[in-house]
């Protein structure tokens, strides 16, 4: 019996920064036609050397297929390459990273331009892209009839995680992940602050640092528990009371040690006036209330 190649779905790339350049060589790698265009046109001439088809202008690398993603640098730079071009009957995927308004307009945008839209958030560093075994993935949202048509394609350079038919889901996601892992990094920042100046190696630090972190992660489980019922007091290993009373411990030691405790501060701020006007009873999970407001 004869064998027929499954024919793969062409894609055209917008946008060749160091993540589109990723992206393009996934795709080129699992057989995609690929379609790319990139305001500095060496970028481009470089992928197609690799196979791809280097469109002379943005509109003729859109009206080339009828999957479009988008990785370039800002929401401008999308209204710049996208002027004038006919989106008629096209799949927007914007990989560019903004915010769930934006994301939510430019749905709208798309629709009255006759294009399907899907927005992303890359949870991935270039490196991770084309290398399933690296953990990348992206979120997606808007139209499910949409994701669904091209999630085999989608995936082939990052894992795809589709959280919902509002447009601003995924990047909301995206903003809501990285600003917990800001977090992350300022408390790691004030630790190895701390023994900045003494005799002890920040190597030495790092693996119990690491080892801590992982194991006060799953805390987030008990957090969206205690959101979901309203009870802020379900699970509680460590009374909000109790943690107030410590803080002035954490703030002494920054002192001796000569640190500025400008990224603990407004935390245990946030803290103490939730003590105030909460159950003394209750986890941390009320400062997030306070935070909503």
């Amino acid at each position: 019996m004869t064998q027929h190649p499954v024919e793969k779905t062409p894609v055209t790339l917008l946008g060749l920064g160091t993540m589109g350049s990723a992206l393009a060589r996934a795709w080129l790698a699992a057989g995609h036609p690929l379609t790319v265009w990139n305001r500095t046109p060496a970028r481009a001439a470089a992928l197609a050397a690799e196979g791809a088809r280097a469109a002379g202008s943005a509109a003729e690398a859109v009206a080339a297929n009828s999957l479009i993603v988008l990785c370039l640098l800002d929401d401008t730079s999308v209204d710049e390459v996208l002027a004038g071009t006919d989106l008629t009957g096209r799949d927007l995927v914007d990989l560019t990273t903004g915010t769930p308004a934006r994301a939510r307009a430019r749905a709208e945008w798309a629709r009255e331009r006759g294009a399907r839209y899907l927005d992303g958030g890359i949870m991935a560093v270039p490196p991770m892209i084309g290398v399933p075994e690296a953990g990348g993935y992206v979120f997606y949202s808007g139209s499910r009839d949409l994701f669904e048509r091209h999630r085999e394609t989608l995936a082939v350079p990052a894992g795809t995680t589709y959280v919902g038919e509002d447009a601003g889901f995924a990047a909301l996601h995206d903003v809501a992940l990285l600003s917990a892992m800001y977090g992350m990094f300022a408390g790691a920042a004030h630790a190895f602050a701390l023994i900045r100046k003494e005799d002890i190696d920040p190597a030495s630090l790092a693996p119990l640092l690491a080892d801590w972190l992982v194991a006060m992660a799953p805390a987030v489980h008990r957090t969206a528990e205690q959101l979901r019922s309203g009870d802020y007091t379900q699970g509680v290993v460590s009374p909000l009371a109790m943690q107030v009373a410590g803080t002035p411990t954490f703030l002494s030691t920054a002192e001796q040690q000569g640190v500025s405790p400008e990224l603990l501060s407004p935390y245990f701020a946030l803290m103490r006036r939730r003590l105030a006007e909460g159950s003394s009873a209750e986890d941390l999970t009320g400062v997030i209330d306070l935070l909503a407001r």
